[in-house]
């Protein structure tokens, strides 16, 4: 099941829902029913508050923004915890004005120790003197996340929470309204964070952080899912690990106990094992929803898409990402002379124009096909005394606009007799 936790009204915008969709069904983790709205189940969670209140589990705070500012000054300057100092805790709702706001607060208990019994981090105690009385509705009558959270893990039939260590507080926290509520105890995983490559928490500085950001890097879903599994886990030395596998292999057990750390070039090399699985025509399709999505999009012809599809056992063997195969294959979307980069450029200089200006018209002669543009190619340097790469590197810069393509001969036949010898034209002084 998934449920958009958007108790929190201001953050909760329709972007910021759309992006965890959209990342979802990118990703194909997929959910079973409709999803589920924390927010929509506000009722609920003010019912299990009242519960609460009615059984002297809870009580009202009539505490003003201006009182409990002062409370965390003082506390300030005596160098005490931050929390709230439960002066409402054992008063009666009659002594606070008719109209004085208020929230209800769980009257936690004072003595003793909490205990998260955890898969990965093992045992961890709280002293229950340092969990203060959380609020559970705030003053306009909604709840907060940390009242709705359980009572939906509860009504969902939750058995594992597994979730990031920075909400291991919370849990001590939530464990008190469980067992006030006399319910079921899930089984608990805090899975360390993941850092960025020089130790630290990951965060925008490292680079991107949504789901849907990794897309537009270029990244394949198998190759996500199969980076995020192994970032934290481990199933002895394997390193690529499908889907299937994954769902057969895993287990709580195998976290580690230390935050793992983003390593891009891992990731890239990952990517490029996947890419290398895909097929042609699913690349090509790729490369046709990552131009989609530029600004401004850019759509390719029919014929442009066969020729990509053609040419992608020789354009994917390099690749690393969907946006490097993307700019390499550029010549074979775009008709007419690419624009050269700077490695083609610098090949493209005085004296190899003047080749590809003496071969041009051989090649307009010969039978268009791979193997007999290579032989002519071939015979031609040899005729000039010259290295085949003396004239194969200034003809594939001026076709391809690039220093490196896939192979050349294959790429001439696949551009076709007319578009081949356009773009040669260009160069030929």
């Amino acid at each position: 099941m998934l449920r958009i936790e958007d108790t929190d009204r201001e953050r909760s915008t329709p972007e910021a829902v759309d992006a965890i969709l959209n990342g979802m069904e990118w990703m194909g983790l997929n959910w079973d029913g409709q999803t589920i709205y924390q927010f929509a189940r506000a009722a609920r969670h003010r019912e299990v508050a009242e519960q609460l209140l009615v059984a002297g589990k809870a009580y009202r705070c009539f505490a003003t923004p201006q009182e409990l500012e002062e409370m965390r000054a003082q506390q300030r300057a005596q160098k005490l915890p931050l929390r709230y100092d439960g002066r409402w805790r054992n008063r009666k709702s009659s002594e606070a004005s008719p109209d004085t706001a208020h929230v209800i607060r769980l009257k936690a208990r004072q003595t003793g120790e909490t205990v998260v019994r955890d898969v990965v981090l093992g045992d961890v105690t709280f002293a229950n003197d340092q969990l203060d009385d959380m609020i559970l509705l705030r003053s306009d009558g909604t709840p907060t996340y940390m009242l709705a959270v359980v009572v939906d893990d509860h009504d969902m039939g939750v058995t594992h929470v597994i979730r990031g260590a920075d909400h291991l507080n919370n849990a001590a926290r939530q464990l008190q309204i469980i067992e006030q509520m006399g319910w079921s105890i899930p089984i608990y995983a805090h899975v360390p964070l993941i850092h960025g490559p020089d130790g630290a928490k990951l965060s925008k500085r490292h680079g991107a952080l949504a789901i849907e950001a990794y897309r537009d890097m270029g990244y394949l879903p198998e190759t996500m899912r199969n980076y995020l599994l192994r970032l934290g886990w481990s199933h002895g030395d394997d390193e690529i690990i499908s889907t299937g596998q994954a769902v057969e292999w895993f287990n709580l057990e195998n976290i580690g106990k230390s935050p793992a750390r983003m390593d891009f070039k891992k990731l890239d090399n990952l990517n490029g094992h996947y890419i290398r699985a895909r097929s042609d025509e699913s690349l090509s399709s790729e490369v046709v929803s990552t131009l989609a999505r530029r600004t401004p999009p850019i759509v390719i012809d029919a014929a442009a898409r066969t020729r990509l599809t053609k040419a992608m056992p020789g354009l994917k063997e390099r690749a690393k990402t969907l946006v490097e195969l993307t700019r390499t294959a550029e010549f074979l979307y775009h008709d007419g002379p690419p624009t050269p980069d700077q490695d083609a450029l610098k090949l493209l200089n005085g004296d190899a124009r003047k080749i590809i200006a003496k071969v041009r018209p051989i090649l307009a002669a010969a039978d268009w096909s791979s193997a007999s543009l290579e032989n002519v190619v071939r015979m031609f340097a040899v005729a000039e005394g010259l290295k085949l790469g003396q004239v194969a590197q200034p003809l594939r810069a001026a076709i391809t606009g690039q220093a490196t393509s896939p192979p050349l001969f294959e790429m001439l036949a696949l551009l076709g007799r007319e578009e081949s010898l356009t773009r040669l034209g260009a160069y030929a002084t």
